[in-house]
């Protein structure tokens, strides 16, 4: 394998939780966000994770710091300079994601692969943001929240990606025992285009006073046999990042994925999830 060092970009729950799966597996990672204060942050909720596999006895905590000390947390850029694979996971949009790629021209050597965790957006859409010579290099991993844990990730080539990019993405993604599915560019790929008609039923059921929150996720865990109830994943993912690929799958699709006035209300009220104590749920701070 030629991959030793990875970097992401974003150290929100989805970009940390990416770089542990790395660092879980003996790779060196860099983890950047636009202040070195959040890039830390994202080295505390690694640690928490990890806490919470320890305590239910799926990691040994002599390993603990030995793994957060193969993670450097970084606001700067230049340190992805000499990594094989950067993966970014930033907000799911097209601007943001440009941004980040333009900087990524600058900084990363000739041969690095370069990955988006994007759940929705066109792979060959977001390789037209960057040089044309990097293109050939440029792929979709779109993991499952949360990554340290769930095993899919969905690897999506784009028109122009190499097929050799493919094997090695593939390659070291079964190293860190993940789970790689090949899905077509098209857009929300398969799990989102899945998911997001499933969540839209679970909150129709809601409106409709079919059932509480709290009885819908008993349902997905103790009748689907799902780990975690629905409402509880959404809160996870932050509704503001759920209405957004809602809209961006209705523009493609159409009605079937119109997006959902009990999750908009939410998103208005500043309800967004666990990341703000309340969404479907509320959660200690």
């Amino acid at each position: 394998m030629t991959i030793k060092k990875v970097g992401v970009i974003g150290a929100g729950m989805m970009g940390a939780e990416i770089g542990l799966c790395f660092a879980k597996f003996d790779l060196d990672v860099v983890l950047i966000d636009r202040t070195n204060e959040l890039a830390e942050k994202g080295k505390v909720r690694q640690a928490e994770a990890l806490d919470k596999s320890i305590k239910k006895g799926k990691f040994e905590a002599e390993k603990k710091e030995a793994v957060l000390n193969k993670v450097l947390a970084s606001d700067d850029f230049k340190d992805l300079s000499d990594c094989d694979l950067v993966i970014e996971a930033v907000f799911e949009s097209l601007e943001v994601k440009s941004e980040t790629y333009g900087k990524l021209n600058e900084v990363c050597k000739e041969d690095c692969i370069i990955a988006s965790n994007t759940s929705s957006i066109s792979i060959t859409k977001l390789a037209a943001t960057l040089n044309r010579e990097r293109a050939g290099k440029f792929i979709g991993t779109h993991f499952n929240s949360p990554a340290s844990i769930m095993k899919l990730v969905e690897v999506i080539p784009g028109i122009l990606t190499d097929e050799e990019v493919v094997a090695e993405v593939i390659g070291v993604l079964k190293a860190i025992d993940k789970e790689p599915v090949k899905v077509k560019d098209v857009t929300g790929f398969a799990l989102n285009r899945l998911f997001h008609v499933f969540s839209a039923e679970a909150c129709r059921l809601l409106e409709e006073g079919v059932a509480s929150v709290e009885d819908i996720d008993k349902v997905c865990v103790y009748g689907l046999g799902h780990p975690v109830g629905i409402f509880k994943l959404l809160d996870n993912m932050g509704h503001d990042l759920n209405i957004s690929v809602d809209k961006i799958l209705y523009d493609e699709y159409g009605e079937r994925f119109r997006p959902n006035q009990e999750m908009q209300r939410r998103v208005d009220a500043g309800l967004l999830g666990r990341k703000t104590g309340e969404g479907f749920h509320k959660y200690d701070k």
